[in-house]
């Protein structure tokens, strides 16, 4: 299962703006009348697509999450044979005459349909798990990449960073692109 539009998304939400003072909002008279907003603000960006495809931490949870993703497969499948084998069974039996009474027939046609219905109960049970499991890394990826945007900002001091994820930037000058040394920085401070 790739997963790679909600952690996307999760990316563009962990991309906020950092401002020098913690408020971007707020303006101050500079000469000539204008703004401090109105001044020439330090931006930079990163590209989402290189974070996702390099920072280790998303590379080794795509794994744990490909992993739980084709054991539910696995799972379901091999519940989905067994019901299958035991739906067939009760076919051949009727077929052959097993049933000797109205009340057993019902019986077993009951005893498919709730392992039907505990069959799609477990599907719903585990992928519910799979989407939490999911939630809780797309929201340590997040705290990891701000926590860390945070420090890189105490030097480097931007007003924003923004996220480039496909064309919601249509333009952006490659000289505000700090991808490669977020990029360097994360996976240095993930391997620790």
């Amino acid at each position: 299962m790739k997963n790679y539009y909600i952690m996307a998304l999760a990316m563009a939400a962990a991309l906020t703006s950092c401002s020098k003072d913690g408020e971007a909002g707020e303006a101050a008279e500079t000469k000539g009348g204008k703004t401090e907003a109105q001044a020439v603000q330090k931006i930079a960006y990163v590209e989402l697509d290189s974070i996702m495809s390099q920072y280790q931490l998303y590379l080794d949870y795509e794994v744990v999450l490909k992993d739980k993703g084709a054991q539910i497969q696995n799972t379901l499948a091999q519940k989905q044979r067994n019901l299958e084998q035991h739906a067939a069974s009760l076919q051949k039996k009727y077929e052959n005459g097993g049933f000797t009474t109205k009340d057993e027939l019902e019986a077993a046609q009951n005893q498919i349909q709730n392992e039907q219905l505990q069959l799609q109960q477990t599907a719903e049970k585990l992928n519910a798990e799979f989407n939490i499991e999911q939630e809780r890394i797309n929201q340590e990826a997040r705290d990891s990449i701000q926590a860390f945007l945070k420090e890189y900002n105490k030097t480097h001091k931007y007003d924003f960073v923004m996220v480039k994820a496909g064309d919601n930037l249509l333009i952006a000058n490659p000289k505000y692109d700090i991808t490669a040394d977020v990029v360097k920085g994360l996976n240095k401070r993930y391997k620790k």
